[in-house]
């Protein structure tokens, strides 16, 4: 069953998924989880995302897949840990959501794939479109680099270059949208959190059946970030976990930060960010749908929300690589920035097991 995040209104799993025929915000997989030891229902011999089937909305045998998932979580000293989703196919955690969202959209008859992105996202869907013989559209702000849009064309995507931000790019495509057409835009869909929540079912296991103290994330859209924390409450109700739960914590760019902003005011949603400029692409989501889920779940888990100069993002991407010998992304970079901050803060605190994600390779970027 569909549920909606925002009024928990019903919707029907085997209909064309879309947002919530209601309210217009994002919907939710509810699954049926019934208890059973992580030996039962964890395949562990699949190096992949699809280790988790059992907890997964879409059968193993129609699983539109390249590998994604099971990514390395690399000690970098002092209690903490790069989670490095670099090494996805397509070199990001992007690779996590589009995985799902394809194989729901093909189980569903899906003739054409379509979504604006902020350069990732893109790729990702190019790659698994293509992998699924499905046609897909794309449309990325002009200003993105052109690896992301060569990318594109190298897996035989459409793609549009529009001038402004991915909201730009959104209302771009939403204006040619055909009736045939799939949107698998960021949370305008259910199925790419479902792909997103593995990495919360991966820490589990990376730590030994419990959990980090901390987890910084970059956050533009939140998929990601919402995606680990109902994996979370689904642990709980399997028994595998109590309810404790890692301390979230949401990090933008100061250009562009409306999670951030929303947060500091304790507002329950957010509002649009004018004139966003990050080159920290995947951070340039001025309006996302998702953010009162990103609130939510800050609330939920004891977290905050933090906001990183442009012009230590770079100098901290640089650094991290240097010492621990990762691609990092420029978004990877705003994460450990963040990381020095709450510590010179005292809100991560010596011992605390932290966990730093980088969201995809910095190659893109170059």
């Amino acid at each position: 069953m569909l549920t909606c995040f925002a009024c928990a209104r019903p919707h029907d799993a085997a209909a064309p998924t879309k947002v919530c025929d209601a309210c217009g915000m994002p919907l939710r997989v509810d699954l049926d989880l019934p208890p059973g030891a992580p030996e039962e229902r964890i395949r562990r011999e699949d190096a992949s995302l699809w280790r988790y089937a059992d907890l997964l909305p879409v059968p193993r045998a129609r699983a539109v897949t390249l590998g994604e998932g099971w990514t390395p979580v690399v000690g970098v000293g002092d209690d903490v840990w790069i989670k490095d989703e670099s090494r996805n196919p397509t070199g990001s955690f992007k690779a996590r959501g589009m995985s799902l969202a394809v194989s729901a959209a093909v189980e569903r008859g899906a003739q054409r794939l379509v979504a604006p992105s902020a350069g990732n996202a893109a790729g990702a869907l190019a790659a698994y479109g293509a992998h699924a013989g499905v046609p897909v559209a794309v449309a990325m702000p002009a200003d993105t680099p052109r690896a992301f849009v060569d990318e594109c064309h190298h897996y035989g995507a459409q793609v549009h270059l529009v001038d402004g931000t991915i909201a730009d790019a959104g209302r771009f495509l939403a204006e040619r949208r055909g009736p045939a057409d799939v949107d698998v835009s960021t949370m305008r869909e259910p199925y790419r959190v479902e792909g997103k929540k593995t990495m919360g079912y991966e820490l589990f296991e990376q730590f030994d059946g419990d959990l980090p103290d901390v987890v910084v994330y970059p956050t533009g859209g939140g998929t990601g970030l919402v995606g680990m924390w109902k994996a979370w409450n689904e642990l709980e109700r399997l028994g595998w976990i109590g309810s404790a739960r890692p301390r979230l914590v949401v990090v933008q760019a100061a250009g562009c930060a409306p999670i951030v902003r929303a947060h500091d005011r304790g507002a329950d949603g957010t509002e649009p960010w004018l004139q966003p400029a990050t080159a920290a692409f995947g951070l340039r989501v001025p309006s996302p749908i998702g953010g009162f889920l990103c609130l939510r779940a800050i609330a939920g888990t004891a977290g905050t929300a933090v906001a990183v100069a442009e012009e230590r993002i770079h100098h901290a991407a640089a650094a991290l690589a240097a010492h621990s010998g990762l691609d990092i992304c420029p978004e990877g970079g705003a994460a450990w920035a963040a990381v020095a901050q709450l510590r010179a803060d005292d809100w991560i605190r010596p011992g605390e097991r932290t966990v730093v994600f980088n969201t995809g390779t910095g190659l893109k970027y170059r």
